[in-house]
């Protein structure tokens, strides 16, 4: 039984080692985990579900550290209960390639679920997490077998509650009653500025009451006992729960503790010496008792858990194969074996149907194609499913106690897609949402943590650049997919017929190691002939849509600029002058196509003519200062499409001269 000395000992442990690693370091936050040491040990010592020896158990309980600048608790958390993160890692804390970085890098560290540091990601990664939980739940438990059943814990600080996301996420987990999200909020009134009741005065327990959350106000954060009932009080209810803890930054630390000083610099090594007398502890640096390791040693307990697990799921795989078979193949993340089917049927049929539509509703076809045999489609949209046609005839609308597989995020673009990554992170989905193009900037930084932690969150964007029309220069995507092309690991797909919007889709989804942007017009683009080469081309990212013998040059274009580009090359073939066309739905697949392949399209040396309606810096990477770009480097105007399109020069003639311009 754990006393009231292995406590005071296993929370001095977390402060000793976060002051020290943070003290070698000569950098990070040392005030946040000395500040939840005593929550920390609540919650590993007497709740969280989790085996060391498994980072990846499916049913375990997950852990986030939304205020991620406090990463020394998480690690010592991990150290001391077993997982592979030796001390040698806590001494090596903040240093190039070590498993202990400056904030919690999923895929870096074992143990680690999400990567945070951005604050308000993490409890808006955490509610998605909370949300797969439940659906996951709802399709695959069966009477007598929970094989779904855990909780995602949060720790958060007044930073992550000030972020606007904070109040879109917490705002949807109440609606939704995911009663299985338990958030401990440290509340210490600190932050880098001072006292935060200056400029954060919110009555923070009524405004998660207002958000339909069960709140526990007022519990004492040095107190473990105390945390502890208040975690089992939150587990009876049937909210998610937030819990909110009184704490002092810095605890332990005499002439620091409770002010800004100790929030994120190394103490000194004076005010550490004076911490390890004021707390009663004598071990060296980076030294832990034995008696402390074995009260923290959460491995012969693990073990324990996993196996219950695994021996229910082995009753549950003798009653239910299929089922098992279907829980396991989701979790592992991979695609059914008629995936690559539904894929070639879905192409073959658009090359056969040859529509001019909407990319976005090719998106939706394709879409509706797929689910059959993607189970794991979690689709939805940002109060746009209408205009973004992200739903399918047999999708079901996710709502509080009626599980689903589409749902309406409202309006919260930047929620939402953080909400995706969670889900993600989770397993067992495949996450899309969607918004328009101009609203991409609201996700962006959702956007960079799913290429960071390198998810299959799948953002779909549609009423791209001024084709969007009358809406005007507000809501017209000028920069945006440039933009977007600049965040390393993310893939952007601009297609420009029913083809390219299948096989961009097929792509993403396939696509294991990273997000991918799809983006689609509002207005109708004509089908494009191609023969069965040029088709499978496609998933290269570029590729030679019309040719000539002896061509002379070459334009390359994306999305709606497709239909200009080709009628230019047949203006300037009867004028005697040979053109390729390269068609580019992704720049960022075709830049990791071997030298080879890309020298086969784009020839060295042949002049080059670039048209997208969007800013043009991006394609002189393509064009050479030599070559030309046709495209809009001021906002847009509110007019019909066709109109803006012949304002702004996008016009045959215009692309013809450019392209003799370049040959002279």
């Amino acid at each position: 039984m754990t006393t009231s000395k292995d406590t005071r000992n296993m929370a001095n442990a977390i402060r000793a080692l976060a002051m020290d690693a943070v003290q070698k370091a000569n950098s990070g936050h040392p005030g946040m985990p000395m500040g939840m040491a005593e929550i920390a040990v609540a919650l590993w010592s007497n709740h969280l579900r989790h085996n060391p020896a498994d980072p990846t158990w499916a049913n375990r309980d997950r852990f986030v550290v939304s205020n991620g600048h406090g990463s020394m608790l998480h690690y010592a958390l991990l150290h001391l209960s077993g997982y592979d993160l030796p001390m040698e890692e806590i001494k090596n804390f903040r240093q190039l390639h070590s498993k202990t970085p400056g904030h919690p890098e999923v895929g870096i560290t074992a143990g680690i679920e999400t990567t945070t540091g951005p604050l308000g990601q993490g409890i808006a990664n955490a509610v998605g997490m909370a949300l797969a939980e439940w659906l996951l739940g709802a399709r695959f438990n069966k009477p007598g077998f929970d094989i779904v059943d855990h909780y995602t814990y949060v720790f958060l600080g007044d930073g992550c509650l000030m972020e606007g996301i904070s109040h879109e996420v917490c705002s949807l987990a109440g609606t939704l009653g995911l009663s299985k999200l338990i958030v401990l909020y440290d509340d210490n009134g600190i932050s880098i500025d001072g006292e935060v009741e200056g400029w954060f005065k919110d009555d923070t327990p009524k405004r998660f009451e207002a958000y339909g959350w069960h709140v526990i106000p007022s519990v004492d954060g040095h107190d473990v006992a105390a945390i502890d009932a208040a975690i089992t009080k939150a587990k009876g209810s049937n909210k998610p729960t937030l819990i909110c803890c009184k704490t002092v930054i810095g605890k332990g630390a005499p002439n620091m503790q409770g002010s800004d000083k100790v929030h994120g610099a190394a103490l000194g090594d004076a005010e550490i010496a004076a911490t390890r007398a004021a707390i009663g502890w004598t071990s060296p640096p980076f030294e832990i008792p034995a008696d402390v390791y074995a009260a923290w040693d959460a491995k012969t307990k693990g073990n324990e858990l996993q196996s219950a697990w695994s021996t229910t799921f082995s009753a549950y795989r003798a009653q239910f194969p299929a089922d098992a078979a279907e829980f396991e193949r989701r979790m592992k993340g991979e695609l059914p074996a008629t995936f690559d089917q539904a894929v070639a049927s879905m192409i073959a049929a658009c090359v056969e149907k040859k529509e001019t539509i909407a990319t976005r509703k090719a998106s939706q076809n394709a879409i509706q194609a797929l689910s059959a045999a993607l189970p794991e489609f979690l689709g939805g949209s940002a109060d746009l499913t209408g205009s973004n046609l992200t739903n399918w005839k047999e999708c079901v609308a996710v709502r509080a106690g009626q599980p689903g597989n589409h749902i309406n995020y409202g309006v919260r673009e930047f929620g939402m897609s953080a909400i995706m990554n969670g889900v993600a992170l989770h397993g067992g989905f495949i996450p899309f949402g969607a918004t328009f193009l101009t609203f991409s900037d609201y996700s962006r930084n959702a956007l960079r943590m799913a290429a960071l932690m390198k998810q299959r969150s799948l953002f779909v964007f549609t009423h791209d650049s001024i084709g969007l029309g009358e809406d005007g220069p507000t809501h017209q995507s000028v920069e945006h997919v440039s933009s977007l092309r600049l965040i390393p690991q993310l893939d952007n797909w601009r297609p420009c017929d029913t083809v390219e919007s299948a096989v961009a889709w097929s792509e993403a989804i396939k696509r294991h190691d990273g997000p991918s942007t799809l983006i689609f017009s509002r207005q109708n683009l004509p089908f494009v002939e191609r023969d069965a080469a040029q088709v499978a081309a496609i998933s290269r990212g570029a590729y030679v849509l019309r040719d000539a013998p002896n061509a002379k040059a070459l334009i390359i274009a994306t999305g709606s600029e497709i239909e200009l580009a080709l009628k230019a090359a047949e203006q300037l073939a009867a004028d005697g002058v040979a053109v390729r066309v390269v068609s580019m739905p992704c720049a960022d697949v075709f830049a990791r196509q071997d030298a080879a392949y890309q020298a086969s399209v784009l020839p060295k040396g042949m002049p080059r003519v670039a048209v997208e309606a969007g800013v043009t810096d991006f394609w002189f990477k393509y064009v050479g200062l030599e070559g030309k770009v046709i495209g809009i480097d001021t906002f847009g105007e509110s007019a019909p499409a066709g109109a803006l399109f012949k304002h702004f020069g996008f016009t045959t003639d215009r692309v013809v001269a450019a392209v003799r311009s370049v040959l002279h």
